[in-house]
């Protein structure tokens, strides 16, 4: 079974983020042996005046493969439980992918651009027969927690902040794109033009790989080198991959 977990609204101003609290929890997840975790996504929400928010109001979203599901359930609300902060507004949802509907892919899609209700969030959440609680403060983390779960189930917004294979942050050099592939829970390498890179050819990923997802994969995306650099291609810049997953 694959599962989907949201996370939102975590921490307070002097804490780490809830992309920081995300990637622990699949950490423990997968000590715990509940389940493999796939990919961990980073998803931004309507910055507006009228929502409450820490930073950057951005949710998180875990894909899990487990065979436990009421045991990765309760473990993950322990999990926020322990470590939701003082101040914060924190929200969890738990969907099978298969029980995420159509409505929870247009609540995320709504969470970008207006100001929702967590009435509404636990509505849809009770139709589609899916786990959504609030746990601190006024609990309106369950809007970006089910917003998550929608955008990362759609398949074209945010960006991974962790994946399966050898972890994001330890990758710099030089590598072939079917190198790439075989190390890390990535699908597709792409030029900003949408052109498929070629798998002999070698990538330089800097040091700040953050793969989008566009058409449901987790997405390289590059441009070319210059003449002069032993590869053909490198990663585009952290703020070509803001502006395109943000």
């Amino acid at each position: 079974m694959i599962c989907f977990i949201g996370l939102d609204d975590t921490d307070n101003k002097e804490s780490r983020g809830t992309g920081f609290k995300s990637r622990q929890l699949g950490k423990l997840i997968e000590e715990k042996n509940i389940g493999e975790v796939q990919s961990i996504s980073r998803h931004q929400l309507f910055v507006h005046d009228k929502i409450e928010y820490t930073s950057q109001n951005s949710s998180a979203c875990l894909i899990v493969e487990t065979n436990e599901y009421e045991e990765l359930k309760s473990l993950c609300i322990d999990y926020i439980q322990d470590v939701a902060e003082i101040g914060s507004d924190a929200g969890l949802c738990v969907a099978p992918e298969d029980m995420i509907s159509d409505n929870m892919i247009n609540w995320g899609n709504r969470a970008k651009t207006e100001v929702l209700l967590k009435e509404d969030a636990y509505k849809i959440a009770q139709k589609a027969c899916i786990f959504l609680e609030g746990y601190t403060g006024t609990k309106i983390g369950v809007i970006g927690s089910l917003a998550a779960i929608g955008l990362r189930k759609g398949g074209n917004d945010g960006r991974n902040i962790w994946l399966k294979g050898k972890e994001l942050r330890d990758l710099e050099g030089v590598y072939k794109v079917s190198e790439l592939k075989k190390i890390v829970n990535i699908q597709a390498i792409k030029t900003m033009d949408g052109e498929l890179v070629k798998d002999e050819d070698r990538i330089e990923v800097g040091n700040w790989l953050r793969p989008p997802i566009q058409d449901n994969e987790n997405t390289v995306i590059v441009e070319q080198s210059k003449n002069d650099e032993n590869y053909e291609w490198k990663c585009v810049s952290k703020e070509y991959i803001k502006s395109i997953s943000d």
